[in-house]
Parts: structure tokens; sequence; C-alpha cells
């Protein structure tokens, strides 16, 4: 199955104080058959987060190294509908469900690809269950 991956599943697999046995079951569903989806900016917001976690010491860097080979074995895909046709309809989700436009790049990526969401987001898994979308949330 295809599923749009938000950040906040793929963190709970590389910081030890925000496990989720969700995601952990998640995670050890995905097969190659899979493809998991992420917005661009899922990159951004993973290498920032694990830097920080770095410097709060949260973290090690030999840890945060495994944790980036992790996702690179994952069937990931990135999407890179980055247009301004794609920023509309990010606002309009946004507006709609009251998210930020970070979090509704997820959600217009589930609907555009009709692929289930996997987040640990109360918000956004609220707003993908509105929109009819298969959802693993926590």
């Amino acid at each position: 199955m295809d599923w749009v991956l938000d950040s906040s599943v793929a963190l709970a697999w590389a910081l030890p104080d925000e496990t989720s046995a969700r995601a952990e079951k998640f995670l050890a569903r995905v097969s190659p058959k899979d493809s998991l989806w992420v917005p661009a900016l899922w990159w951004y917001e993973i290498s920032n987060a694990l830097v920080v976690a770095q410097r709060r010491r949260r973290l090690a860097e030999p840890e945060s190294m495994r944790v980036m080979e992790l996702y690179g074995r994952l069937p990931v895909q990135t999407d890179m509908d980055l247009t301004l046709d794609a920023a509309r309809r990010f606002q309009v989700l946004a507006r709609a469900h009251s998210l930020s436009v970070y979090d509704a790049a997820y959600l217009e990526l589930a609907q555009r690809k009709s692929a289930g969401l996997a987040t640990l987001d109360r918000r956004l898994s609220n707003a993908a269950r509105k929109a009819n979308l298969k959802v693993l949330s926590a």
C-alpha cells in the first residue's frame, strides 16, 4: 500500500523519548513493495530535528547517522510538486482544517496519491479522517 509518511512517525523511530508502539508496528510491516511518499519538506524536517536533538544531547551523532541509514533503506519516494498551484492547494487545506501549511502538504499529498497517512499528529490525523483517508495514528 502507498502511505504518506509524516515526520512525526519517522522521528518516533529515531528519538528515544518520542517512541510510539504504533510507529514501531508500522515500521515492522513496511515492505519493499510499499511506497512511503513524503513531500520535499520532509527531508528538511527530519534533518533539522536530528541536528537539534544532537545539540540538546538527546541523540549522539552515530545514532543520527544510523537513523539516516534506516531512512535510506525505506521505500521513500519524494514528491517534488512545488508549484504555485500546489502552494494554493496547501493553503486551502490549511485554512479548511486549521493546519499549518507544512501539515497541509502531507494531507494534500495523501489525497493526490490516494494514499494512507501515517502521522502521530492529532490535528493532522483528524483532518485526514475528515478527508476519508486511511490513517495510522497514535
